[in-house]
């Protein structure tokens, strides 16, 4: 052995000699902070269970009782500088998630209102879970979406019409999809520029 062998530097790791793209490990670390590789094991779970409760006719096959356990279903799947476009992208991608879930759970079983009807509640849903989590945080996002979702349950006994009770509506009332898709545009915006509270003496 030379001196030279003596003080050669080590050769660097084959992994070193790739670095990971910045921007992806900034996007992972955003992913696993936010408990995303969870949630959308609890999206498929969910999936499963709308396709559960439609194999084994757990509620009425037809008619405007159908929608009450896919309605309770759909609303349990809504619950830097670079941050604002990590959140925006995350919830976005999470509600395309959600509604790919379920319509797969749905495929093949008879879905009283369709996928379109599906869609349109998870989104609102979820606009609702984002607006919520400004003041009560991520971990109480659920409440306002699930309160809803009791008060539609009314309004479907009721039979109202009104587009605000857009979970209730047939698939092509433009109202509901108006406002089912302006919560959840406004949801997202405020979530985006703001992001969730992070605890509650938090006044920011």
């Amino acid at each position: 052995m030379t001196a030279a062998d003596v003080f050669k530097p080590p050769t660097a790791p084959v992994e070193a000699t790739h670095p990971i793209p910045a921007g992806i490990r900034l996007a992972w670390l955003h992913l696993r902070t936010r408990r995303v590789p969870g949630a959308v094991l609890a999206l498929a779970v969910c999936g499963a269970l709308l396709h559960a409760a439609l194999r084994w006719h757990w509620a009425f096959n037809t008619g405007p009782y159908a929608q009450q356990v896919p309605m309770i279903i759909e609303a349990g799947a809504a619950t830097g500088r670079s941050l604002p476009y990590l959140r925006l992208l995350t919830a976005i991608g999470l509600t395309g998630i959600a509604i790919l879930a379920l319509q797969l759970g749905a495929a093949g079983e008879n879905l009283n209102d369709g996928i379109l009807a599906l869609a349109r509640n998870v989104i609102g849903f979820t606009g609702l879970g984002l607006a919520c989590s400004l003041v009560t945080g991520g971990l109480l996002a659920w409440t306002l979406p699930i309160g809803y979702m009791a008060f539609c349950q009314y309004a479907l006994l009721e039979a109202w019409t009104a587009p605000g009770t857009w979970p209730v509506r047939p698939p092509a009332d433009r109202g509901a999809w108006i406002c089912a898709c302006a919560v959840f545009a406004a949801g997202l915006l405020l979530f985006t520029i703001r992001g969730p509270r992070t605890r509650l003496s938090d006044g920011s």
